[in-house]
């Protein structure tokens, strides 16, 4: 049987941090589906047209990835697409409340789908997308903590 894991998220923009938990889960995963929501709570920088292209520039050379966009509860998500497991990066503990409860909950809608907690090297611990667009906002160099497609994408937002 097949190992698939979805790997939500808002990925507003995707971050080095997001790609470095994608490599690890594709070490324990035959797939890894990263799939593009929407948050209700987000207003988001880039439109999801614009991250889906940008999160496929930057896995384009991962085998065994495929990025998607789903609207609705993740579990159902990951029932219709087959998945075994979900996949989420945790930073810190703060993190760690808030990923405990979807997972729960989760786990309550269907317990056939496990919760799988990778955590961030101690180099991304600080990093998450908000961080990324303030830095680049104010014209800072962001060019170690996003992929090169994110970094020219964030330079062409804020020049206007």
């Amino acid at each position: 049987m097949e190992r698939i894991a979805i790997y939500p998220g808002s990925f507003d923009p995707i971050t080095m941090g997001h790609l470095d938990i994608l490599d690890r889960a594709l070490r324990i995963f035959d797939k890894v589906i990263i799939a593009v929501g929407e948050h209700i709570k987000k207003d988001t920088l880039f439109s999801t047209k614009e991250r889906l292209q940008q999160i496929k520039e930057a896995v384009k050379e991962r085998k065994n990835v495929e990025v998607a966009h789903f609207e609705g509860l993740m579990i159902d998500y990951a029932k219709k697409r087959n998945a075994n497991a979900i996949v989420r990066g945790l930073r810190a503990v703060s993190d760690f409340e808030y990923e405990f409860q979807m997972a729960l909950m989760n786990r309550k809608l269907d317990s056939s789908i496990e919760t799988v907690f990778i955590m961030t090297r101690g180099m991304y611990s600080y990093l998450n997308s908000s961080v990324v667009k303030e830095v680049a906002k104010h014209n800072g160099n962001v060019t170690t903590l996003v992929p090169p497609v994110v970094a020219e994408a964030l330079k062409e937002k804020f020049r206007n």
